[in-house]
């Protein structure tokens, strides 16, 4: 009994482990909570049931003893990279490839992972991003590297504020409004036109596309109070970061 106890808490380390990386990743509640039962099935704990909002997962199996357990949820990222690595280790494990140490080790490698892509550069891909939503919305290529540039001193000044103020809102405010000020300082300095196209394709990389997505999609696959706490912060960003054009604008 007590090495099929011990195997039950194995298998809980890793379910957890594998819903905790999904869910600070940007995945969708009901895609995190079918990943962990189907890693529970396939290491043969067929009754488990879980439970999950954006900032906790509470994961329980009944066979051969109940037990259920609490994770906190602190810090939620966008990483497709980490969910794909997640996956495929959850795909092996049904096929039989992976122990369940193999599998813990595996998702630890995940969850230590570095970024894919340096800060430089993921600020070079959302100036050039600016600037070419500001094409697809009809803007002057003249406009071009006006948006370019506010958009990535935009989401440069968010990243640098998300980092001395751990406050997601805070962060995505203080973006809006270096990009407004970058936009309505290059418009009256005659290097830019159009200033409502520049800063609409500039605060493009901070709109919360991704968890506006996933909470129209957990609301339809009946994750409600997941849903509807995903749909208030996508909510709450787009205010901060209309709340930072807007602030701007006032003095232009």
């Amino acid at each position: 009994m007590d090495e099929l106890l011990q195997r039950e808490h194995e298998i809980m380390k890793v379910c957890l482990l594998a819903g905790k990386i999904m869910l600070q990743s940007g995945a969708e509640t009901y895609r995190v909570e079918d990943t962990m039962m189907r890693i529970a099935a396939s290491f043969g704990v067929e009754h488990s049931h879980s439970y999950m909002t954006p900032t906790g997962i509470i994961f329980s199996v009944e066979e051969p003893q109940h037990i259920t357990r609490l994770i906190r949820i602190s810090d939620r990222t966008t990483n497709l990279y980490k969910i794909d690595r997640v996956n495929t280790i959850s795909r092996s494990i049904s096929l039989g490839e992976m122990t369940i140490s193999e599998a813990y080790r595996s998702l630890q490698d995940v969850e230590r992972a570095k970024p894919n892509y340096p800060m430089p550069l993921l600020i070079l891909m959302s100036a050039i991003a600016s600037g070419c939503f500001l094409i697809m919305f009809k803007g002057s290529w003249y406009d071009f590297i006006p948006a370019a540039l506010a958009g990535g001193l935009g989401f440069s000044c968010s990243v640098y504020m998300h980092r001395v103020i751990p406050v997601r809102f805070f962060a995505e405010f203080s973006g809006a409004i270096m990009i407004g000020l970058a936009a309505v300082w290059m418009v009256k300095s005659g290097f830019g036109q159009q200033i409502d196209i520049i800063i609409i394709s500039s605060v493009m990389p901070l709109v919360p596309g991704l968890l506006i997505t996933n909470a129209i999609r957990d609301l339809m696959a009946g994750h409600l109070i997941s849903g509807l706490s995903k749909g208030a912060e996508a909510f709450i960003t787009s205010f901060a970061i209309g709340a930072g054009i807007a602030f701007m604008l006032s003095f232009y």
